[in-house]
């Protein structure tokens, strides 16, 4: 019988030499590396699906700039995170999302607009989602002109945590968008409601009814607002919560995707089950 050992891959790294284990992808490499590269589709309890193209970077020798989050490591390659060709690639990824959708509360993207210096001005009749909100429940809220087709959403919902696949990619052109089936009202298809497709979106497409409320009545206040950790008390599995607040009230509940038990991912209950702890007898006056 034999014994699987992986061997080692040395490479230059923006002019560092860089060893690691065979199979070690270059967004890993450079994170270990302490070297930054910008990352919107890629998550670390999801498959890399390459879709936004933020985290590539130069590959001597290749034609075309390679994505950090799924391309393997090579032995004696010689890769540049951040050079000129890289800086303007993302520049315009960053301007075509901005000019396209509305990324105000994605404060990540915000940063790189002004990091790379993207000026979404530069096109003009830009096409938008032009479509109300869709609010069919009391959980969550879907807004399609945030929406930046990371793929985020469909992958927690598929086979990287849930396996319902109660959402898909429907559309094609300017006009694709993330769908269920036939365009099924929510409460009508397959979703379970554990909310794992709000854990990975990263641009409030889809949103936490309750901060969807505060941000409507304009009291949103990250200033006055808190996250706790707990473990949810609805069974014995044991999953670490991140109970977030503003005034003592729950608006959202999320876990850490670096944690053992959850890998990010919750179930119904875990995600939403907040009610009893804040029902309309236990608020106090002030905050009613």
């Amino acid at each position: 019988m034999t014994r699987d050992t992986k061997t080692d891959v040395t490479f230059s790294l923006n002019d560092l030499t860089v060893t690691v284990p065979e199979g070690t992808t270059i967004l890993e490499a450079a994170r270990e590396a302490g070297v930054e590269i910008p990352t919107l589709c890629w998550a670390s309890n999801l498959t890399p699906v390459n879709a936004c193209r933020l985290c590539v970077v130069e590959l001597q020798g290749s034609r075309t700039l390679v994505p950090a989050c799924s391309r393997e490591c090579e032995p004696n390659a010689v890769i540049h995170t951040d050079s000129e060709r890289v800086a303007l690639s993302r520049k315009m990824v960053l301007e075509f999302l901005d000019t396209t959708n509305d990324l105000t509360e994605s404060p990540d993207l915000q940063n790189l607009i002004d990091r790379y210096g993207a000026d979404s001005s530069r096109y003009s009749k830009p096409k938008r989602m032009d479509e109300d909100v869709k609010i069919e429940d009391d959980l969550f809220i879907r807004a399609y002109d945030r929406c930046v087709l990371c793929y985020k959403c469909v992958e927690a919902c598929g086979d990287d945590a849930q396996f319902t696949f109660a959402i898909s990619m429907a559309g094609r052109g300017s006009d694709m968008r993330v769908s269920t089936e036939f365009e099924t009202p929510l409460p009508d298809s397959a979703c379970v409601y554990c909310g794992n497709c709000v854990g990975v979106c990263p641009t409030n497409a889809l949103q936490f009814k309750a901060e969807f409320d505060l941000r409507q009545s304009e009291d949103w206040d990250p200033q006055r607002q808190t996250s706790t950790d707990t473990i949810c008390s609805y069974c014995g599995v044991g999953c670490t919560l991140e109970v977030h607040t503003q005034d003592n009230e729950i608006f959202k509940v999320t876990s850490p995707s670096d944690h053992s038990v959850t890998s990010g991912h919750l179930c119904v209950k875990g995600r939403f089950g907040w009610q009893y702890v804040q029902p309309p007898t236990r608020r106090s006056p002030t905050n009613h």
